[in-house]
């Protein structure tokens, strides 16, 4: 007897939905500063009201999007000022974790830590700037756990959630991923060595270097 799918319920085809619209804004058919239409998206969507307010509610859970009183939903815009305070300040954090991660790294995280730059290297070279991007925020938030400081952790996702959409643009270029993920294997090796110090600067490095990039992409 042929088995029936189960019928898709309401919150996961919201998740879909919000990563489809995660999606249309990275691939930059949604900028910037442009207001997501409920009614348009559920035409566009096929589907009602509902699960896109939902959708875009996770959104919002995000960062990715930003509500404004009585005008509706915008796909988050940051000043250049607003980038270079959050990258310094990112920068500082990321420093701190490193150092931390590299007192308390296990043969079980280098593994972990092994895999995602094969991913890395592996999109690079597949020119996938969206596969990239996944990887390199789970190799960024793997630093993060090792540091064992959830106050660091809360600070460093605030910051990362007001920058989703810049970061991924960063990585739409294979040039950029090689030169990001050649970055975050000098960052590992220092990392699995134990020695904090250099685990500190290569990560504040890394980020400032991300910073230049988005700076030079924007120019």
């Amino acid at each position: 007897m042929t088995s029936v799918p189960p019928i898709a319920t309401a919150e996961s085809l919201s998740r879909s939905i919000a990563q489809q619209l995660q999606q249309l804004i990275y691939a930059g058919e949604f900028k910037a500063g442009d207001r997501l239409n409920e009614a348009a998206l559920a035409v566009r969507m096929g589907t009602s009201r509902g699960p896109i307010r939902e959708a875009i509610r996770i959104l919002t859970g995000t960062g990715l999007v930003t509500p404004v009183v009585n005008r509706g939903v915008f796909v988050r815009q940051v000043s250049v000022r607003e980038l270079l305070e959050i990258y310094d300040l990112r920068a500082l954090v990321f420093g701190f974790a490193a150092a931390r991660a590299a007192e308390n790294i296990t043969d079980e995280e280098r593994a972990r830590f092994q895999a995602l730059l094969e991913g890395m290297e592996q999109a690079s070279q597949a020119g996938d700037g969206g596969a990239y991007y996944e990887r390199n925020v789970q190799f960024h938030a793997l630093v993060l756990r090792l540091a064992h400081n959830e106050r660091a952790h809360q600070l460093y996702d605030s910051y990362v959630k007001e920058l989703h959409l810049y970061r991924r643009q960063n990585f739409n270029t294979a040039g950029n991923m090689r030169r990001s993920n050649a970055e975050h294997r000098r960052l590992y090796d220092a990392i699995a060595k134990g020695n904090a110090a250099k685990a500190k600067q290569f990560a504040e490095e890394h980020i400032q270097a991300g910073k230049q990039r988005l700076l030079a992409g924007s120019a």
